[in-house]
């Protein structure tokens, strides 16, 4: 199949990879700036070892292609989608947050998005270089993408990925951001990895007091998700985690706070729901941001 990654950071840069390393025609789409000079591979360091794989570079979009992963940071997506000047059969989006779904729906057509999210910690050290910090990836995609990608999943399996398909759209985005969105706000509050903040006692309670909150959310807007399947999936991480939101703010990057605690936030709004605790940690992180 022909393959296009849209946002040629960590997360693109591992699927792309692990994708082209499958056999699969990839094509990276980079700023038009940085084309001459990325790579002709792209290679990720991984802990079960290193994978290195041809894949094209482009500016734009401009032939058709089977299958567009898009894997840009959420606040960059509407200026993204001006490289994609063709019309992809198919669209896997790996967005953080819920939002973006409806966006690229109304941009491509309902039944061509397919919903996905990935779980895993991985950085850019150069264009077209990557590494997997984390011993896992996991990949969920709505059961609509079965048909279409479930050849590719059962081989991306064979790589080490834990992938997964669900049939509601609203467990799959929510379970992603019921765990990401708690870790993201803690450990960017804090400064602090997931081991520093299961040896901190107050730290860890607003750790499961933003997980019960974003359930809770999840629950009303439709998802299957428990506090406490959430609370065994912070229980395993790797004491030295990381979130990329905290990476982000140590850099003074830009952050995808809206996307991720503020969809919580809202969502407790809309429903009624007491989400004090997520709230107020986006507070503290967007002060040390304006520091």
């Amino acid at each position: 199949m022909e393959h296009a990654i849209l946002g040629a950071g960590a997360i693109g840069g591992l699927v792309g990879a692990a994708l082209a390393s499958l056999g699969e025609s990839v094509t990276v789409l980079v700023r038009p700036e940085r084309l001459a000079g990325y790579p002709p591979d792209l290679s990720v360091e991984r802990p079960s070892g290193a994978i290195t794989a041809p894949a094209k570079a482009a500016a734009t979009l401009t032939n058709p292609v089977d299958v567009l992963w898009i894997a840009t940071k959420t606040y960059q997506l509407k200026t993204a989608l001006q490289a994609v000047q063709s019309s992809p059969r198919y669209i896997v989006p790996l967005l953080n947050g819920v939002d973006h779904i409806e966006l690229l729906r109304e941009h491509f057509g309902h039944d061509r998005v397919l919903p996905a999210t990935i779980r895993v910690e991985a950085e850019k050290i150069a264009p077209g270089r990557f590494v997997q910090r984390s011993p896992f990836v996991n990949l969920s995609l709505a059961a609509s993408a079965e048909q279409v990608l479930g050849a590719i999943v059962a081989r991306l399996r064979d790589l080490g990925f834990t992938c997964g398909f669900v049939q509601n759209e609203q467990t799959l985005l929510w379970s992603k951001l019921c765990f990401l969105g708690p870790l993201a706000l803690v450990t960017s509050a804090s400064g602090m990895n997931k081991g520093e903040i299961y040896a901190d006692p107050e730290w860890k309670r607003k750790l499961i007091s933003a997980s019960a909150e974003a359930c809770a959310v999840a629950r009303a807007s439709g998802a299957e998700v428990e506090a406490a399947q959430i609370q065994a999936i912070f229980d395993g991480l790797p004491p030295g985690m990381r979130s990329s939101m905290q990476k982000d703010l140590a850099a003074g990057r830009q952050l995808e706070l809206d996307a991720i605690g503020g969809a919580i936030v809202r969502g407790g709004e809309r429903y009624g729901i007491d989400v004090s605790t997520a709230a107020a940690l986006m507070a503290a992180i967007r002060t040390k941001a304006a520091a």
